[in-house]
């Protein structure tokens, strides 16, 4: 049965081959409308659809490595703007450090054209790293005339005074050192005191009459009784007051100068005039 079945399938599959046999002898003779052999057409055609799938293929692969190509440019040229905006970025600040620069030399000139002294300008370039000693360097020394106890100013007010100098560079203590003071006067009601670093960021008004008219936001300048500080420099103003009794147990002063952000400052040279209408020495 099995032989017979596989005979079978033989005659079968042989007769398929020769009918397909004859189709094809059938269609290499029969044309078509345009003139082609049918058999020459179908090849054509399945010929045809492999280019198609092959050109379909080619230029997909083109698509995409065109979209590479494109992306790569696209990340090149983002990199690149990426690059220009952080160069604008720090020209810029360059710009603004400059600008706020020159606004800080011209307050200084400002002031050292104002002020009736002889000075000297330096630039701070170091600071003391513990608050317990408040000190800045300057960048000038005995060379241009700086002398320990000579007072240090600002635009904005009373820096310290020169603790020690050598040939190029002084030391300068600041006003808000625990150790630092400064005759002092309220400039409203003309109370006397001396102003007392706190080695913090404010200062203490102390040796201030029980009877002194002293008020919040009143304003402290210099009294020029020390023989240090020039008299009408800007110390601060006071932001708060604390009585005990009839008497005051605490003023504070906050400082008119930011110590942290001084960059360049004048030496009084020549020493303050002390006024004869005020007391001589501190209390």
């Amino acid at each position: 049965m099995a032989l017979l079945e596989e005979r079978r399938r033989s005659g079968v599959v042989l007769f398929v081959a020769v009918v397909l046999g004859h189709i094809v002898l059938i269609s290499a003779q029969v044309t078509s409308k345009s003139g082609m052999p049918v058999l020459q057409a179908v090849a054509f055609g399945l010929v045809a659809e492999v280019q198609r799938f092959g050109a379909g293929i080619v230029e997909g692969v083109s698509t995409v490595w065109s979209g590479y190509i494109d992306l790569r440019g696209l990340r090149n040229e983002n990199e690149r703007l990426r690059h220009e905006l952080a160069e604008a970025r720090i020209l810029l600040q360059q710009e603004r450090a400059l600008a706020s620069r020159s606004e800080q030399l011209e307050a200084l000139l400002d002031l050292k054209s104002a002020a009736a002294l002889e000075t000297a300008a330096a630039e701070v370039i170091a600071a003391a790293a513990t608050p317990e000693f408040r000190t800045i360097t300057l960048d000038r020394g005995t060379g241009a005339g700086l002398r320990p106890d000579m007072a240090v100013i600002a635009p904005g007010g009373v820096v310290g005074r020169v603790l020690v100098a050598s040939a190029r560079a002084a030391k300068v203590q600041l006003l808000i050192d625990r150790n630092a003071a400064a005759g002092a006067v309220v400039e409203r009601s003309r109370a006397q005191g001396v102003a007392v670093g706190l080695g913090e960021t404010h200062l203490r008004l102390e040796y201030v009459h029980d009877t002194a008219d002293v008020q919040v936001g009143d304003t402290v300048v210099t009294s020029g009784i020390d023989g240090i500080f020039p008299k009408g420099f800007l110390v601060g103003r006071i932001d708060r007051v604390e009585r005990s009794g009839t008497g005051f147990r605490f003023i504070r002063i906050q400082p008119a100068i930011d110590f942290t952000a001084l960059e360049d400052v004048l030496v009084v040279l020549t020493p303050p005039i002390p006024d004869p209408a005020l007391p001589v020495g501190i209390p």
